[in-house]
C-alpha cells in the first residue's frame, strides 16, 4: 500500500504540472483568439480574460486524454531513470502490479471529469455565448427544446421575439409550423405571426404562407391582420448557432442529458447524436485508464537500454491514433452507421485491451 500511495502521489504531481502548463497555453492562445474575434469592438482586457477563462474548462476537457498520457510518460521515464522500477521489480512486484495505483487514479479522474467537469463545461460554455453576444451589442439569443417542439428567443435593439416550431429540418435549416410573438422595447407584445415554415437565409427568417396580427392597443387584431406568401423578418441568429444549440451536447450537463433526449424524442427530433455523446462520456474513465496503460507500455523499460525518445514519441502517436479512432467512431455513430453502444464503448475497450496486450508482451515476452 505504501508503494501504491507513492506511485499515486507521483502520478498526481505529474498530472498537476502537465495540466497547469497546458492550461496556461490554452488561456494564452484563447486570449489571442478573443482579441482577433472582437477586433473593432470596444472590449476591455478584463473582458477578454473573462471570456478566455470561461473557455478554459472546455479546452481542458477536450485534451484530457493527452494530459493523461503525457503525465504517465513523465512519471515512468523519471522512475526508469532513477532505477526505482528496477528496485520495485527486485522486491517481487511486477511492472503491471506497479500500474495499479496510476490506473486507479486515472479512473477516479475520469469519474470526476464526467460528474463534475462536464457540468462546469456546460455552464461556462453557455455563459461564454451570453457574454459574447452582449459584448457585440446583441441581446443574447437562446435555443431550447421541450416536449411540444423547438423554442427560440432572439433579440435586437428594437426588442425581442419568441419563436416556436413543432418541427425542424436541418438541410437546409427550416422550421415547420412556426409561431412568432414579437415584443417591443417596453416588453409589451407588438405582433403575432404564424407561418407554414421559416427558413434561415443569412440575416433573415423567410416565412412562407404567413399571417400577421398587430397587437397595438386600440386595434382589432383580426380585422387588421394581413397574409403574406413570403415574409422576411430580421434575426441575429445564425444557421450554425441554431444547429449547434439544438444538436451540440457539450452545452448540456450530463445530468440533464437523459431528460433532453426524452424531450427531443417526444418532439420528433433525432437523438442519435446526444445518445452517442452520453455513452461516450460514461465510457471516458475507461479511455483515460487506457491512455495510462499505453503510456506505461512504452516507457517502463530501463533507461540504460536507450531509445527513450523513440518510445515516448511512439506512445504519444499511438495515443493520438486511438483518440482519432474514438472520435471517428463517434461520428459514425452520430450518422447512424454504427450502433450507439458500439460507437461509444468499442474504442475505449479496444484501447484498454491493446494496451494490456502491449504490457504483457513487454513484461513477459
Amino acid at each position: 500500500m505504501i508503494l501504491d500511495r507513492y506511485f499515486a502521489r507521483r502520478f498526481l504531481l505529474n498530472l498537476s504540472v502537465v495540466a497547469g502548463v497546458f492550461s496556461a497555453l490554452i488561456l494564452l492562445i484563447d486570449m489571442i483568439e478573443q482579441l482577433r474575434r472582437f477586433e473593432g469592438i470596444d472590449i476591455s482586457f478584463g473582458q477578454v480574460v473573462t471570456l478566455s477563462l470561461l473557455n478554459l474548462p472546455a479546452g481542458i476537457n477536450e485534451i484530457l486524454p493527452l494530459i493523461m498520457i503525457l503525465s504517465t510518460v513523465a512519471l515512468f521515464v523519471a522512475l526508469a531513470r532513477s532505477s526505482e522500477l528496477v528496485v520495485t521489480r527486485a522486491t517481487g512486484r511486477s511492472g503491471i502490479r506497479a500500474l495499479a495505483a496510476p490506473v486507479l487514479v486515472a479512473l477516479l479522474i475520469g469519474a470526476l471529469a464526467v460528474s463534475t467537469l462536464n457540468p462546469i463545461v456546460a455552464a461556462t460554455s453557455n455563459r461564454y455565448q451570453e457574454l459574447a453576444e452582449t459584448y457585440r451589442g446583441n441581446v443574447p439569443s437562446t435555443v431550447s427544446l421541450s416536449g411540444d417542439g423547438l423554442w427560440l428567443r432572439q433579440g435586437s435593439a428594437g426588442g425581442q421575439a419568441v419563436i416556436h416550431a413543432t418541427g425542424y429540418l436541418s438541410q437546409p435549416l427550416r422550421l415547420l409550423n412556426v409561431s412568432i410573438l414579437s415584443f417591443g422595447r417596453d416588453d409589451r407584445p407588438v405582433r403575432r405571426i404564424i407561418a407554414e415554415s421559416a427558413e434561415l437565409n443569412r440575416s433573415d427568417w423567410v416565412l412562407r404562407k404567413a399571417k400577421v396580427w398587430p397587437l397595438t392597443p386600440g386595434l382589432n387584431p383580426e380585422t387588421s391582420s394581413a397574409e403574406h406568401d413570403t415574409l422576411r423578418i430580421p434575426t441575429t441568429l445564425t444557421e450554425e448557432r441554431v444547429r449547434d444549440s439544438i444538436g451540440k451536447p457539450s452545452s448540456i450537463s450530463i445530468y440533464d442529458m437523459p431528460a433532453m433526449i426524452r424531450q427531443m424524442g417526444q418532439a420528433g427530433f433525432s437523438t442519435t447524436r446526444q445518445e452517442v455523446w452520453l455513452q461516450s462520456e460514461l465510457a471516458r474513465p475507461l479511455f483515460l485508464a487506457a491512455m495510462v496503460l499505453i503510456g506505461a507500455a512504452f516507457t517502463m523499460r530501463h533507461a540504460r537500454l536507450g531509445g527513450i525518445g523513440a518510445s515516448v514519441l511512439t506512445a504519444v502517436l499511438l495515443g493520438f491514433g486511438l483518440y482519432f479512432v474514438r472520435n471517428f467512431a463517434q461520428v459514425l455513430g452520430e450518422n447512424g452507421q454504427l450502433p450507439v453502444p458500439l460507437a461509444a464503448w468499442a474504442p475505449p475497450v479496444a484501447a484498454l485491451l491493446l494496451s494490456l496486450g502491449l504490457l504483457l508482451h513487454a513484461e513477459d515476452g
